[in-house]
């Protein structure tokens, strides 16, 4: 037997432009469904918000996002930050994405930086030879590192 573990995102009216944003960055396939395709009418606000929504890559990586109906579009801010070498949140998770090379995760950052809020630079840290956190446009909290060497002994 196995499973598959899929980062499900909730978002406030701006899902699809998530999902663009993310295959921009992971590259994939998206697949998206509105409530209108569900049957709402059309001309009922929020008929064209997504009610499934994944985004799904060859290189592993998968996402799927959806629009809460009727949240509001400005939800309270959340923060998360460094202080002292730790990390202080009011966010309930982070999406972690590892790569194996520097060079591979580094073209993810790069990207993913695009408008967001840099919380620690990628960087060498003592546990991998590249570790970096950010907050992006849409306000998900993401890790992003390399996978470290480990011997068995």
């Amino acid at each position: 037997m196995s499973i598959t573990t899929t980062t499900h995102l909730n978002f406030r009216g701006d899902a699809r432009k998530a999902l663009e944003f993310y295959q921009s960055v992971f590259g994939g396939q998206t697949t998206i469904t509105t409530y209108g395709d569900f049957g709402m009418p059309k001309d009922v606000p929020g008929a064209d918000n997504v009610v499934f929504g994944q985004l799904e890559a060859d290189n592993g990586f998968r996402v799927m996002a959806y629009d809460i109906p009727g949240a509001p579009a400005n939800p309270a801010a959340t923060s998360t930050r460094r202080e002292n070498g730790v990390t202080i949140t009011d966010q309930p998770f982070f999406v972690s994405v590892r790569g194996t090379s520097l060079e591979e995760v580094q073209a993810y950052w790069d990207k993913l930086a695009v408008g967001a809020s840099i919380i620690e630079p990628l960087a060498a840290s003592a546990w991998s030879p590249g570790f970096g956190m950010l907050t992006d446009s849409f306000g998900v909290t993401w890790i992003l590192d390399v996978a470290a060497e480990h011997n068995a002994s």
